[in-house]
């Protein structure tokens, strides 16, 4: 049986924390970058082969993964986990917490369902290196679409979202509060502000938002980033698409996870624990780091960057792959 290096571990690891959260296909990534080092990498690090030690690293990642969004948006889950039990218990959906819980669930379906039914097959016939290059450059056509046709609606959601963060900015400093303190409480007025228009879509929108994650199953498409996209097409703000897929890929993330479990935990994960608690430690942190610079990032400027940088790593890699074949 083939054994992961530390240093594949420690790149890999760091990349796909990155990449899960950047809507530029961790996946995709993972596939790539060893095909193209070639070597033991490619032979260690082949994601579509069945019995590949990869696919119990693959889960210690995602675990690591979706601790890290659960760690920063905590606050957040423990009012949405709030609002679901809360609707249980009165039989009734009202406030913000309740319809952004039951939002979440309905959304989530669509891509619990493809990924239990496709996952193998998609992986085992898709994820395979020109495969990835091709749908690496399909993601960045989708962001750079997503961004040039954008609806009226979702540009006047932009400029509600900055009247609303400007209120906020100006009741924090109206409190006289420290400048950490005033962050915290913008942050968390503008995260509630979030929440209440994330609340007023449709059940049957979330659901349509939340099946473009189904494409994320394809090595190269990135998950947050087709799913912001449907979001700005269904009227969005890219601030609260951003959010909404954030939020829509935890449980996805941590699901992928905790189904596959037991390939940690037996034969395949054999001889390398340690290399795989370097890589989620490393995966952790990059996720962390990016989802905190992307909610920033993401409320005043836009995907294409992201979109243009897809496009050229596609092409260059189908071409690269290409010549050495």
């Amino acid at each position: 049986m083939t054994q992961l290096t530390y240093l594949e571990a420690a790149v890999v690891g760091l990349v796909q924390g990155i990449s899960e959260m950047f809507p530029v296909s961790s996946l995709g990534h993972s596939v790539l970058i060893p095909a193209i080092v070639g070597g033991s990498w490619a032979r260690d690090l082949n994601v579509a082969a069945p019995e590949s030690p990869y696919l119990a690293f693959i889960v210690g990642l995602h675990v690591a993964t979706a601790i890290a969004l659960i760690i920063y948006f905590w606050r957040d889950w423990v009012r949405i986990i709030g609002g679901f039990f809360s609707s249980v218990r009165d039989r009734q959906v009202r406030t913000a917490d309740q319809k952004l819980a039951w939002l979440i669930i309905l959304a989530t379906i669509p891509v619990g369902i493809a990924g239990l039914a496709f996952e193998h097959a998609f992986r085992v016939i898709f994820g395979k290196p020109a495969a990835a290059a091709a749908f690496l450059t399909v993601n960045g056509i989708i962001l750079l679409a997503g961004e040039k046709l954008r609806r009226r609606a979702s540009l006047a959601a932009d400029a509600r979202a900055d009247a609303e963060r400007e209120v906020a900015d100006l009741r924090a400093i109206g409190r006289h509060s420290s400048g950490a303190q005033a962050l915290r409480q913008r942050e968390r007025a503008v995260t509630a502000m979030s929440d209440r228009r994330l609340s007023d879509i449709g059940y049957g929108q979330a659901v349509i938002i939340g099946s473009a994650q189904i494409l994320g199953l394809l090595a190269g498409i990135s998950r947050d980033g087709v799913t912001m996209v449907a979001g700005m097409t269904r009227g969005l703000s890219r601030e609260d698409a951003a959010r909404f897929a954030f939020l829509l890929a935890t449980p996805v993330i941590l699901a992928a996870g905790a189904l596959k479990i037991p390939d940690l935990f037996g034969p395949l994960g054999h001889g390398i624990h340690g290399q795989i608690l370097l890589g989620s430690l490393l995966s952790g942190a990059g996720a962390y780091a990016s989802v905190r610079f992307l909610v920033r990032y993401l409320r005043s400027r836009t995907l294409t960057p992201f979109g243009i940088y897809c496009l050229i790593a596609g092409l260059a890699s189908m071409t690269y792959l290409s010549l050495i074949k």
